[in-house]
């Protein structure tokens, strides 16, 4: 536009407009004077709104005075970019912050790894992370702040602590792993020796931790490692630690040991070579362990494992941990189907390896060798009937209570007897809790709430310094009540992902078919069998029982 020139100083960094009042030849607004500007070389210099506004402001009193002097202006500035790098995390990551400036010389993804490494950024460094914060930065406006995290540490990684490794195995786990024979493989009727230790065996090591792994910072170094902490070994029931070795227990007494939630103890075990009439009924404080057969109406009630390496029949076994019959038991049922005279309660978990006419009740799982019919299940945990690595056998005609997955190979019978599993009561039992948690957490969110009112109008009055002890009391105490109704509230969401799990988890896993006849439970929502499925899967899920094919 005539009557305006455009110029900048000798550093190329200061812009300033001059104005001849007399060679213009339109009315100059401040619009007008920023479409000049923008459609100039020097769009892209920072304009001072004020500056300009001191122009035109000094234009119109030189036309009002018909002065022919040029009004002359600083309006603008080159800005350069700016680039700066923080170090965070205690020196574990480094963020590069662009700002854009002013009509100044584009950057380049080699000259920000440059300021990086002149931050003393020297571990790390992505370039694949600086190019895209480069890219981000293309796109931005000038005077736009951009910023991203381009470097990250390792942080030093804290040793393992120290780890219990059994050297003797449980029962339990001995008996679900038959022995290996010649060429590799595995005999099912091997079941191994049913362990007892003498005095003086080795049980148990603690192994060492470890020294964990180092880190380093993004300025290159390094985070030493805090070494793995040594667990307390505590000697059991029965065992004491090696004079010789600190980190080893060994069996104080002979017995059969017990490996269970990182406890070694050893049992006081009874051995017999059976229960008869002639040996009468065993009441044992420890384990027992019978090499033979147990008779109609004995009993066996121990503190410990109870194995029978033998058959039982009609009898009764108490055991305070598992209860394992590497053969079979067999118990009569009346018509009704209410009373079996075979009667197997643990605190654990129960083996056999085929039954008939049991009552069976344990808090942990049932594993059952070959084949269960015409008996009464409650456990806790997991139920397998067939190996443990694949179940592919017989479960028919039974009333099974379970807690989680129940797996076979067959379950019920061609003749289509019943076969019902019902997995109400662990789920009612966490609705239960459930329900109990939410009112209290009502109650209190109530109480608190009520109170918060309270305190309020407790802090908006003067308070005599007398009474401020009190006051403080008082506010001490609805905090902890807060606290406490955060805590409730935190366990009544795990309560309900608890819930949820429950019905993930419920299901029954048959390995080769479902024959008609099998009730499957879960209070008033029940599948039935209406036909023969061969491979496939019953499972929760939807608020309905599906059945699906297995196809591998």
């Amino acid at each position: 536009m005539e009557g305006i020139t455009l110029q900048v100083d000798e550093s190329d960094t200061h812009l300033s407009v001059q104005i001849r009042p007399a060679e213009l030849q339109s009315k100059l607004d401040i619009k007008s004077l920023h479409n000049i500007l923008r459609d100039s070389e020097f769009a892209d210099f920072y304009i001072s709104d004020d500056a300009t506004l001191t122009l035109l402001s000094n234009l119109q009193k030189s036309i009002k005075s018909e002065s022919d002097e040029p009004v002359m202006e600083r309006v603008g500035e080159r800005r350069q970019n700016s680039v700066k790098c923080k170090l965070e995390d205690g020196k574990l990551s480094a963020t590069m912050t662009i700002t854009k400036g002013y009509g100044a010389p584009a950057l380049t993804v080699q000259s920000l790894i440059a300021d990086a490494k002149n931050s003393k950024i020297v571990r790390g460094l992505s370039s694949k992370r600086v190019y895209a914060l480069h890219e981000t930065f293309q796109v931005a406006k000038s005077g736009e702040t951009v910023s991203a995290i381009i470097a990250k540490g390792l942080p030093a990684k804290t040793g393992r602590s120290s780890k219990l490794q059994p050297l003797v195995q449980n029962a339990l786990e001995r008996i679900l792993r038959p022995q290996t024979a010649n060429h590799g493989r595995v005999d099912m009727r091997n079941l191994g020796d049913i362990i007892c230790v003498k005095v003086g065996s080795e049980l148990l090591r603690r192994l060492p931790p470890s020294n964990g792994r180092a880190g380093y910072t993004v300025t290159g170094e390094i985070i030493k490692p805090k070494a793995g902490e040594w667990l307390t070994l505590h000697p059991g029931d029965g065992t004491a630690i090696s004079e010789k070795d600190e980190n080893l227990l060994i069996a104080e007494i002979s017995g059969m040991p017990k490996f269970k939630d990182q406890k070694m103890w050893v049992d006081d075990t009874y051995i017999c070579k059976g229960v008869n009439v002639g040996t009468g009924n065993v009441n044992y404080n420890g384990a027992v362990l019978v090499n033979g057969d147990i008779t109609e109406k004995m009993e066996i009630i121990a503190t410990g494992d109870v194995t029978v390496n033998g058959f039982v029949e009609s009898a009764t076994i108490h055991a305070g941990g598992d209860i394992i019959i590497t053969e079979g038991a067999m118990g009569k049922v009346n018509d009704a189907g209410t009373q079996y005279s075979t009667v197997l309660r643990a605190k654990g978990s129960i083996h056999i390896q085929h039954g008939q006419g049991l009552d069976i009740k344990c808090d942990g799982g049932v594993t059952i060798g070959r084949q269960l019919a015409f008996s009464k299940v409650v456990c806790r945990k997991e139920m397998y009937v067939g190996p443990v690595d694949k179940p592919n056998g017989n479960l028919f005609a039974c009333s099974i209570f379970s807690q989680n997955r129940v797996q076979a190979g067959t379950f019920g019978a061609v003749s289509g007897s019943n076969l019902t599993i019902d997995f109400s009561e662990g789920f009612n039992t966490l609705l239960a809790r459930k329900d109990s948690l939410d009112e209290l957490v009502r109650q209190i969110r109530q109480n608190c709430s009520r109170h918060q009112d309270r305190m309020k109008i407790i802090h908006s009055k003067f308070i005599p310094d007398d009474l401020r002890g009190k006051v403080n009391a008082a506010q001490e105490m609805f905090d902890n009540e807060n606290q406490l109704m955060q805590w409730l509230e935190q366990k009544a969401v795990e309560l309900a992902a608890n819930k949820d799990d429950y019905q993930q988890s419920i299901m029954i896993m048959a390995n080769k078919r479902i024959y008609p006849g099998v009730v499957v439970k879960l209070n008033n929502r029940t599948w039935r069998a209406e036909r023969e499925f061969s491979k496939a899967n019953v499972s929760f899920h939807g608020h309905q029982w599906n059945c699906e094919p297995v196809t591998t």
